[in-house]
């Protein structure tokens, strides 16, 4: 039972973490774009720019990436943008995979409990089993594998819910990243 007490605590302590440092407008700040855009056509220097958006927030990584070498050819910033990306979405995928093995470990540890359970209810029974001491230890044994699924069952629901936001996190990531090569190597015009 303490396995599954302790998965559970870490379990919720990851949910919560995530929902705090997940939260859109600190990934991706609505309008931090926009506002790079207008600042590089009033005439801010990218490298100064860049400088002060490395520590902004994890869109302001990607796009200072692409700042740094917003001079050199659309392949090379591209590839900028592309490796600081990757650096990124693992630091947001962070802690996800510790909640999707809890999220399959719980009904495993619930069951082994289970059976540990039954095998001492049975070792204790002997010859002579009294069925009403028998039915209340099975129904006693039968708790962790409940317990198990509890946990389980929402670790499962959030681990898929944070994967998908990640992703689609990382794909507003990319918009905008896309859209800062194509200002700078005047591809498209912003309007």
């Amino acid at each position: 039972m303490w396995p599954l007490v302790a998965a559970s605590v870490v379990g919720l302590a990851i949910v919560l973490e995530r929902f705090v440092a997940l939260r859109r407008s600190r990934v991706n700040p609505p309008g931090l774009l926009r506002v790079v855009l207008e600042r590089l056509r009033a005439g801010e220097t990218p490298v100064a720019l860049a400088a002060e958006l490395s520590d902004h927030s994890p869109l302001g990584r990607v796009l200072a990436a692409g700042l740094r070498n917003y001079a050199m050819s659309r392949a090379v910033m591209k590839e900028a943008i592309e490796d600081e990306g990757r650096a990124v979405a693992h630091e947001l995928e962070r802690y996800l995979t510790t909640l999707g093995t809890i999220a399959v470990i719980s009904p495993l540890l619930g069951l082994l409990g289970t059976i540990v359970g039954m095998i001492e209810i049975f070792a204790s029974q002997g010859a002579t089993a009294n069925p009403q001491q028998l039915a209340h230890g099975i129904s006693v044994a039968l708790y962790t594998t409940g317990y198990g699924l509890i946990i389980a069952i929402p670790a499962t629901v959030f681990w898929r819910h944070f994967r998908a936001y990640v992703e689609d996190l990382v794909v507003e990531m990319e918009q905008a990243a896309v859209r800062l090569i194509e200002q700078a190597h005047g591809e498209r015009r912003e309007g």
